[in-house]
Protein backbone atom coordinates (compact mmCIF):
# COMPACT_ATOMS: atom_id res chain seq x y z
CA UNK A 1 0.00 0.00 0.00
CA UNK A 2 1.35 3.44 -0.91
CA UNK A 3 2.07 6.10 1.72
CA UNK A 4 -0.80 8.21 0.39
CA UNK A 5 -3.21 5.30 0.68
CA UNK A 6 -2.05 4.56 4.21
CA UNK A 7 -2.56 8.21 5.20
CA UNK A 8 -6.09 8.19 3.76
CA UNK A 9 -7.02 4.98 5.58
CA UNK A 10 -5.56 6.35 8.82
CA UNK A 11 -7.54 9.56 8.49
CA UNK A 12 -10.75 7.63 7.87
CA UNK A 13 -10.18 5.55 10.98
CA UNK A 14 -9.50 8.67 13.05
CA UNK A 15 -12.69 10.31 11.86
CA UNK A 16 -14.69 7.19 12.68
CA UNK A 17 -13.13 6.78 16.13
CA UNK A 18 -13.72 10.41 17.01
CA UNK A 19 -17.43 10.22 16.26
CA UNK A 20 -16.97 13.18 13.95
CA UNK A 21 -19.90 15.56 14.23
CA UNK A 22 -20.84 18.10 11.61
CA UNK A 23 -23.06 21.00 12.61
CA UNK A 24 -24.05 23.70 10.17
CA UNK A 25 -24.75 27.23 11.22
CA UNK A 26 -28.26 26.99 9.73
CA UNK A 27 -30.33 24.65 7.58
CA UNK A 28 -29.42 26.39 4.34
CA UNK A 29 -26.95 24.71 2.02
CA UNK A 30 -24.01 26.99 1.31
CA UNK A 31 -21.48 26.83 -1.49
CA UNK A 32 -17.98 25.50 -0.83
CA UNK A 33 -16.61 29.02 -1.01
CA UNK A 34 -18.97 30.11 1.79
CA UNK A 35 -18.38 27.29 4.26
CA UNK A 36 -15.86 27.12 7.09
CA UNK A 37 -14.64 23.88 8.66
CA UNK A 38 -13.78 24.35 12.33
CA UNK A 39 -12.03 21.79 14.53
CA UNK A 40 -13.47 22.14 18.03
CA UNK A 41 -12.88 20.41 21.34
CA UNK A 42 -15.84 18.20 22.22
CA UNK A 43 -16.38 20.00 25.53
CA UNK A 44 -17.09 23.22 23.64
CA UNK A 45 -19.88 21.80 21.51
CA UNK A 46 -22.80 23.75 22.99
CA UNK A 47 -21.32 27.26 22.87
CA UNK A 48 -19.60 26.68 19.53
CA UNK A 49 -22.79 25.41 17.92
CA UNK A 50 -24.59 28.56 19.06
CA UNK A 51 -21.69 30.72 17.88
CA UNK A 52 -21.76 29.05 14.46
CA UNK A 53 -25.45 29.84 14.10
CA UNK A 54 -24.92 33.46 15.14
CA UNK A 55 -21.95 33.85 12.77
CA UNK A 56 -23.92 32.42 9.85
CA UNK A 57 -26.82 34.74 10.54
CA UNK A 58 -24.52 37.76 10.68
CA UNK A 59 -22.15 37.02 7.79
CA UNK A 60 -23.98 34.49 5.60
CA UNK A 61 -21.07 32.06 5.89
CA UNK A 62 -21.93 28.50 6.88
CA UNK A 63 -19.93 26.81 9.64
CA UNK A 64 -19.29 23.09 9.90
CA UNK A 65 -17.59 21.50 12.91
CA UNK A 66 -15.62 18.44 13.73
CA UNK A 67 -15.97 17.83 17.48
CA UNK A 68 -13.51 15.49 19.17
CA UNK A 69 -10.72 15.35 21.71
CA UNK A 70 -7.94 17.81 20.94
CA UNK A 71 -5.36 15.10 20.30
CA UNK A 72 -7.59 13.51 17.68
CA UNK A 73 -8.30 16.87 16.06
CA UNK A 74 -4.60 17.71 15.78
CA UNK A 75 -3.96 14.35 14.12
CA UNK A 76 -6.81 14.98 11.67
CA UNK A 77 -5.50 18.43 10.78
CA UNK A 78 -1.98 17.14 10.32
CA UNK A 79 -3.10 14.37 7.97
CA UNK A 80 -5.77 16.20 5.97
CA UNK A 81 -4.28 19.72 5.77
CA UNK A 82 -7.87 20.90 5.35
CA UNK A 83 -10.02 23.17 7.48
CA UNK A 84 -10.07 26.76 8.60
CA UNK A 85 -9.89 27.17 12.39
CA UNK A 86 -8.99 25.28 15.58
CA UNK A 87 -10.43 25.79 19.07
CA UNK A 88 -9.33 23.28 21.72
CA UNK A 89 -10.17 23.21 25.42
CA UNK A 90 -6.98 24.96 26.49
CA UNK A 91 -3.77 26.63 25.38
CA UNK A 92 -1.49 23.58 25.96
CA UNK A 93 -3.21 21.73 23.13
CA UNK A 94 -3.17 24.82 20.93
CA UNK A 95 0.59 25.09 21.43
CA UNK A 96 1.02 21.51 20.25
CA UNK A 97 -0.79 22.38 17.02
CA UNK A 98 1.18 25.61 16.73
CA UNK A 99 4.50 23.81 17.19
CA UNK A 100 3.50 21.52 14.32
CA UNK A 101 2.88 24.57 12.12
CA UNK A 102 -0.85 23.88 11.83
CA UNK A 103 -2.22 27.14 13.26
CA UNK A 104 -1.24 30.78 13.61
CA UNK A 105 -1.37 33.15 16.57
CA UNK A 106 -4.48 32.65 18.71
CA UNK A 107 -7.12 34.89 20.20
CA UNK A 108 -8.75 34.04 23.53
CA UNK A 109 -12.45 33.61 24.28
CA UNK A 110 -13.17 32.10 27.69
CA UNK A 111 -11.93 30.07 30.64
CA UNK A 112 -12.31 26.34 31.13
CA UNK A 113 -12.53 25.92 34.93
CA UNK A 114 -11.92 22.34 36.15
CA UNK A 115 -13.62 21.16 39.32
CA UNK A 116 -13.91 17.92 41.25
CA UNK A 117 -17.34 16.34 40.88
CA UNK A 118 -18.67 13.61 43.14
CA UNK A 119 -21.86 11.60 43.27
CA UNK A 120 -24.82 13.56 44.62
CA UNK A 121 -24.57 13.81 48.40
CA UNK A 122 -20.87 12.88 48.30
CA UNK A 123 -21.39 9.39 49.80
CA UNK A 124 -17.65 8.64 49.64
CA UNK A 125 -16.77 11.78 51.65
CA UNK A 126 -14.30 13.06 49.08
CA UNK A 127 -12.76 16.36 50.17
CA UNK A 128 -9.83 17.02 47.83
CA UNK A 129 -7.91 15.68 44.89
CA UNK A 130 -5.71 13.67 47.27
CA UNK A 131 -8.72 11.47 47.99
CA UNK A 132 -8.62 10.27 44.37
CA UNK A 133 -5.78 7.98 45.52
CA UNK A 134 -7.90 6.32 48.22
CA UNK A 135 -8.12 2.55 47.56
CA UNK A 136 -11.45 1.33 46.25
CA UNK A 137 -12.73 4.55 44.70
CA UNK A 138 -13.96 4.58 41.11
CA UNK A 139 -12.52 7.55 39.21
CA UNK A 140 -13.38 8.81 35.71
CA UNK A 141 -10.89 11.02 33.87
CA UNK A 142 -10.32 12.45 30.42
CA UNK A 143 -7.67 10.80 28.28
CA UNK A 144 -4.21 12.21 28.92
CA UNK A 145 -3.38 12.12 25.21
CA UNK A 146 -6.74 13.28 23.87
CA UNK A 147 -8.17 15.88 26.27
CA UNK A 148 -6.88 19.10 27.79
CA UNK A 149 -8.40 18.28 31.18
CA UNK A 150 -6.96 14.77 31.17
CA UNK A 151 -3.49 16.14 30.57
CA UNK A 152 -3.92 18.84 33.21
CA UNK A 153 -5.25 16.34 35.74
CA UNK A 154 -2.29 14.02 35.32
CA UNK A 155 0.03 16.98 35.85
CA UNK A 156 -1.79 17.74 39.11
CA UNK A 157 -1.68 14.13 40.33
CA UNK A 158 2.02 13.99 39.52
CA UNK A 159 2.63 17.17 41.53
CA UNK A 160 0.86 15.55 44.50
CA UNK A 161 2.84 12.33 44.07
CA UNK A 162 -0.32 10.25 43.61
CA UNK A 163 -0.45 9.59 39.85
CA UNK A 164 0.12 5.83 40.09
CA UNK A 165 -2.34 5.42 42.98
CA UNK A 166 -5.00 7.40 41.12
CA UNK A 167 -4.48 5.38 37.96
CA UNK A 168 -5.21 2.21 39.94
CA UNK A 169 -8.67 3.63 40.68
CA UNK A 170 -9.43 4.84 37.15
CA UNK A 171 -12.36 3.01 35.57
CA UNK A 172 -12.58 5.29 32.53
CA UNK A 173 -10.23 7.39 30.42
CA UNK A 174 -12.68 9.13 28.12
CA UNK A 175 -11.55 10.18 24.63
CA UNK A 176 -13.49 13.39 25.30
CA UNK A 177 -14.83 15.02 28.45
CA UNK A 178 -18.35 14.04 27.42
CA UNK A 179 -17.77 10.37 28.26
CA UNK A 180 -16.59 11.39 31.75
CA UNK A 181 -19.79 13.36 32.28
CA UNK A 182 -21.86 10.36 31.16
CA UNK A 183 -20.06 8.14 33.70
CA UNK A 184 -20.96 10.56 36.49
CA UNK A 185 -24.56 10.92 35.31
CA UNK A 186 -24.90 7.12 35.17
CA UNK A 187 -23.45 6.67 38.65
CA UNK A 188 -20.66 4.39 37.45
CA UNK A 189 -17.94 6.63 38.92
CA UNK A 190 -17.55 8.05 42.42
CA UNK A 191 -15.62 11.13 41.34
CA UNK A 192 -14.13 12.85 38.33
CA UNK A 193 -12.41 15.96 37.07
CA UNK A 194 -14.59 17.90 34.64
CA UNK A 195 -15.13 21.57 33.83
CA UNK A 196 -17.65 23.82 35.54
CA UNK A 197 -19.77 24.23 32.43
CA UNK A 198 -20.33 20.44 32.24
CA UNK A 199 -21.65 19.97 35.79
CA UNK A 200 -25.10 18.41 36.12
CA UNK A 201 -26.39 19.58 39.54
CA UNK A 202 -29.05 16.85 39.54
CA UNK A 203 -26.48 14.04 39.65
CA UNK A 204 -23.31 15.69 40.94
CA UNK A 205 -21.96 17.84 43.73
CA UNK A 206 -18.89 19.98 43.09
CA UNK A 207 -15.74 20.53 45.11
CA UNK A 208 -13.53 23.44 44.15
CA UNK A 209 -9.88 22.70 43.64
CA UNK A 210 -7.54 24.32 46.15
CA UNK A 211 -6.14 27.62 44.90
CA UNK A 212 -2.65 26.18 44.59
CA UNK A 213 -4.08 23.32 42.49
CA UNK A 214 -5.92 25.52 40.02
CA UNK A 215 -6.12 23.90 36.60
CA UNK A 216 -8.03 26.73 34.93
CA UNK A 217 -7.38 26.81 31.20
CA UNK A 218 -7.84 29.62 28.68
CA UNK A 219 -9.78 28.67 25.55
CA UNK A 220 -7.83 29.78 22.44
CA UNK A 221 -8.88 29.92 18.81
CA UNK A 222 -6.89 30.58 15.66
CA UNK A 223 -6.99 30.12 11.90
CA UNK A 224 -5.18 27.17 10.37
CA UNK A 225 -2.07 27.81 8.31
CA UNK A 226 -3.55 25.89 5.37
CA UNK A 227 -6.97 27.54 5.17
CA UNK A 228 -8.00 28.45 1.64
CA UNK A 229 -10.32 31.14 3.03
CA UNK A 230 -8.04 33.22 5.28
CA UNK A 231 -10.31 36.26 5.39
CA UNK A 232 -13.40 34.26 6.35
CA UNK A 233 -11.41 32.18 8.82
CA UNK A 234 -10.04 35.31 10.50
CA UNK A 235 -13.53 36.82 10.59
CA UNK A 236 -14.71 33.73 12.45
CA UNK A 237 -11.82 33.90 14.93
CA UNK A 238 -12.58 37.56 15.58
CA UNK A 239 -16.28 36.80 16.04
CA UNK A 240 -15.58 34.06 18.59
CA UNK A 241 -13.30 36.40 20.57
CA UNK A 242 -15.63 39.41 20.26
CA UNK A 243 -17.98 40.55 23.02
CA UNK A 244 -20.81 38.83 21.15
CA UNK A 245 -18.98 35.53 20.97
CA UNK A 246 -17.83 35.71 24.58
CA UNK A 247 -21.40 36.40 25.71
CA UNK A 248 -22.44 33.09 24.17
CA UNK A 249 -19.73 31.32 26.17
CA UNK A 250 -21.02 33.02 29.32
CA UNK A 251 -24.55 31.82 28.53
CA UNK A 252 -23.18 28.27 28.55
CA UNK A 253 -21.37 28.51 31.87
CA UNK A 254 -17.91 29.70 30.84
CA UNK A 255 -16.33 32.82 32.35
CA UNK A 256 -15.35 35.22 29.53
CA UNK A 257 -11.70 36.12 28.93
CA UNK A 258 -10.25 38.23 30.50
CA UNK A 259 -11.69 38.01 34.01
CA UNK A 260 -10.04 39.53 37.10
CA UNK A 261 -11.01 36.42 39.05
CA UNK A 262 -8.50 34.48 36.95
CA UNK A 263 -5.84 37.17 36.67
CA UNK A 264 -3.12 34.69 37.59
CA UNK A 265 -3.97 32.35 34.70
CA UNK A 266 -1.82 33.05 31.67
CA UNK A 267 -2.16 31.72 28.10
Amino acid sequence: MSKNAIALVTLALLLFAAGCTTVTGDNTAAGDDATLLVYSGAGLKKPMTAIGEAFTEKYGIDVKYTFAGSGTLIAQMELSQKGDAFIPGGTPDYRIAQDKGLVGEPGYAAYHVPVIVVAKGNPKNIASVDDFARPGLKIALGGANTTAIGRAGDKLFRAHGILDAVETNVILRGPTINEVVVAMNMGTADAALITLDMVNPETMDTIALAQEDSLTLIVPIGATTFTEQPDAAQAFVEFVTSDEGKAIFVDHGFPAYPDPAYAGVEP
